[in-house]
């Protein structure tokens, strides 16, 4: 049979780095194929090659026996390639149905692009509201919007970046269902994933690609996680170690019945939600995006403010009415969920990305910045971290979405804060970038800070954390301790069905 896609000495050279060299890849119709390798490793770039939206500096391309040369995006799609990439591409200012229109080929009425997009979103496990505004959504329901796109144009090769990120353990059982009836039909399907297990139970082959070379293929069914990991660093990874101290009773964080009406008219209205992080333990809050993590993280970093000051506390301070920088005078470090822009500022160097959040370490001298101690601060990052780039003085989105995201995180962690907010800390980062991150949460909460982590990665919340909450509907569970439930319990408390209570309704796009 021939290979529905046929790469032959793919190579891409940067004034820096060699992002992918001589890479040779197959795929058959009908086959599910895992590409796998660390953040960095030329993933991301030879996927936009294969996708037309970078030229490749040598090497060929055959679609189907014939060599071909993708020109561009709207040339891929033609051709009947779709991708999900792992960066949106949204216009912020367009409705979800406006985005998905500027891929289509051909002209179509809006009300009836809307009509598909409901159905075809629900099909899938993926419910959108059409109507939205995109710079209205989370990054979790953007995810979708890009899901939807692709899957509407009925590709022949679908090439998938973390397409599971926003589902409950139920919804990605419904995925895979749906992924392996593409394949039976032909369609052929890239898949790139940080989760191994999900390459265990769904893929027929995968490539491991490692420094921007082929060093392997693999049959991921007859392969453990352990050995898949082993093959994309060329070693062992560690395991996170607990050394559990014993549990922290002071609170550093409370949460008096805040309740709050939704700026936008899609967003989620918070319902009465009380909670308290202790200094040295990990809490936890799970649930599908959408469901009003957007609009509490908002409030807990001080970016909406609230006029009854004591609704917020830290380290028994009322806080509610504080701004972020005052915040962060009391102790609080904040990880976001979206790294452009919120989280770093695209145009600036690594060195002046650190001084945004972190000039409180020493960094000012009678009121003027110390750059040398800010350079500093950011190698000592780069290093405990490991994150790959050329230089500190790089623009800081330069690096790949995984080591932007250790550098990040970093950033924060090394300011030892007495309180932690961390938005979905490892999305999108390989498996060994994700215990080194994972680890050095664990090791201060060890030091006695309290750590609010709000994540969309089961396994990442119970391997790391003490306690749990899950958030659905704008309103919170009680808190379990982690060893009393697991997966599949809060799997369905995510999906509205709360313990002792009745079912939280779920509308289109917040499901």
């Amino acid at each position: 049979m021939t290979p529905r896609l046929q790469l032959e000495g793919m190579t891409k050279v940067y004034p820096s780095v060699t992002a992918c060299d001589r890479i040779d890849l197959s795929i058959m119709p009908g086959e599910i194929h895992a590409v796998l390798g660390e953040n960095g490793a030329g993933k991301s770039t030879l996927m936009k090659m294969i996708y037309g939206v970078i030229r490749p500096d040598a090497g060929h391309i055959l679609w189907n026996g014939e060599p071909v040369v993708i020109r561009n995006p709207a040339h891929a799609r033609r051709l009947g390639i779709g991708m999900v990439f792992q960066h949106f591409s949204l216009f912020e200012t367009l409705t979800v149905t406006e985005n998905i229109a500027l891929a289509m080929d051909g002209r179509c009425r809006a009300d009836r692009l809307a009509g598909r997009i409901r159905t075809v979103s629900e099909q899938y496990g993926l419910p959108l509201d059409p109507n939205r505004l995109v710079h209205s959504l989370s990054v979790g329901i953007r995810q979708r919007v890009e899901i939807i796109r692709c899957l509407l144009q009925e590709p022949k090769l679908l090439i998938m970046d973390e397409p599971t990120s926003v589902l409950t353990p139920q919804a990605v059982r419904t995925m895979f269902d749906t992924l392996r009836r593409l394949a039976d039909e032909g369609c052929s399907i890239l898949y790139i994933s940080h989760k191994l297990d999900e390459i265990m139970a769904l893929c027929h082959r995968a490539t491991i690609i490692r420094g921007g070379r082929v060093t392997g293929t693999a049959d991921p069914a007859g392969e453990t996680a352990a050995s898949l990991a082993r093959m994309m660093t060329g070693h062992d990874l560690p395991r996170c170690a607990q050394d559990r101290p014993a549990p922290g009773t002071q609170p550093c964080l409370e949460i008096h019945r805040l309740s709050r009406k939704a700026e936008d008219q899609f967003g989620t209205d918070l319902d009465d939600i009380s909670l308290t992080v202790n200094r040295g333990e990990i809490l936890g809050i799970a649930g599908i995006s959408g469901n009003g993590q957007q609009e509490l993280l908002r409030v807990l970093s001080g970016e909406q403010r609230l006029d009854t000051p004591e609704t917020i506390t830290i380290n028994g301070q009322p806080a509610a009415h504080l701004g972020p920088a005052e915040r962060r005078g009391l102790g609080l470090a904040f990880v976001p969920e979206e790294r452009i822009g919120r989280g770093a500022v695209p145009g600036l160097s690594l060195t002046e990305n650190v001084v945004l959040t972190a000039h409180r370490m020493g960094m000012v001298r009678h009121g003027l910045l110390c750059m040398e101690r800010a350079a500093a601060y950011a190698r000592n990052c780069v290093r405990s971290f490991a994150v790959r780039c050329g230089s500190i003085n790089d623009p800081v989105n330069s690096l790949s979405g995984g080591n932007m995201q250790k550098f990040i995180t970093g950033r924060e962690i090394l300011q030892n804060p007495a309180l932690l907010i961390a938005s979905q800390p490892t999305w999108g980062v390989d498996v060994g970038a994700a215990n080194v991150i994972r680890q050095a949460i664990i090791g201060l909460r060890n030091r006695g800070t309290a750590v609010l982590v709000i994540s969309e990665e089961l396994d990442e919340l119970f391997e790391i954390c003490d306690r749990l909450v899950v958030i659905a509907g704008g309103r919170l569970t009680p808190p379990v301790p982690v060893a009393a439930t697991d997966r599949e319990e809060i799997g369905l408390w995510m999906g509205g069905m709360f313990p002792d209570r009745p079912a939280v309704p779920q509308e289109a796009g917040h499901a």
